[in-house]
């Protein structure tokens, strides 16, 4: 049977209704599993310190939370036999998922980047950034290594948070970044900096940045 046409116009009103309340679809986040990338890209523009990450191979800039990052299961390695590592797990025994240092081409090579904030900005072009919490199910620690091999570390979360980086303005450096268990890891940060002319200190927005290790 036919619906009267009244009927028909008035369930073609509720359904367009519904179409205009509905909210916007949720965008997919940007997945990254290799490549260079700035996991965290300071910006000081209009008066404000930015944080963010950017695909240093496309030349794109993304806010942290439109990104994933993926560690895959090549990463996986074991915790060198030498006590300077046991930051990392039992030397020797443990086994530890590490964005390196040095690139590899099949795993994101991991930069800090603060090359959009101009020398003379900030006093001594000095700038702060603070990990401030890492959730998931294990630990992650960032660290550089020597000429020989030895590390020094610059951020463990299994010692306890908040951690500082200190930063140079318009520099660029990269660091192991080690996880010591797969699964998901939601890494905040802020960075904060003193202006050189007004002796003000500025602080960014925290930022979350997510990162998923393969098992």
């Amino acid at each position: 049977m036919r619906k009267p046409i009244r009927l028909l116009l008035t369930s073609g009103a509720v359904t367009a209704a519904m179409l205009v309340a509905a909210p916007p679809a949720q965008a997919s986040p940007v997945t990254f599993s290799s490549g260079h990338i700035d996991l965290v890209d300071i910006a000081y523009e209009d008066g404000e310190l930015e944080l963010g990450v950017h695909d240093e191979d496309n030349d794109v800039e993304y806010a942290t939370d439109e990104v994933r990052v993926i560690v895959k299961r090549q990463a996986e390695v074991t915790v060198p036999n030498d006590p300077a590592f046991g930051f990392l797990g039992t030397p020797g025994v443990s086994t530890v998922w590490i964005l390196p240092e040095i690139q590899n081409t099949d795993l994101v090579w991991p930069g800090v980047a603060t090359e959009e904030v101009e020398a003379g900005v900030f006093t001594d072009d000095e700038l702060t950034l603070t990990m401030q919490s890492v959730h998931g199910p294990g630990e992650l620690a960032l660290y550089t290594e020597n000429a020989v091999g030895q590390p020094n570390v610059i951020v463990d979360s299994g010692d306890g948070l908040p951690d500082t980086i200190a930063l140079t303005a318009g520099d660029h450096q990269h660091a192991n970044w080690a996880f010591d268990r797969a699964g998901t890891y939601c890494i905040t940060f802020h960075a904060t900096g003193t202006l050189a002319d007004t002796g003000q200190q500025v602080s960014s927005e925290t930022v979350t940045l997510r990162v998923v290790v393969r098992g």
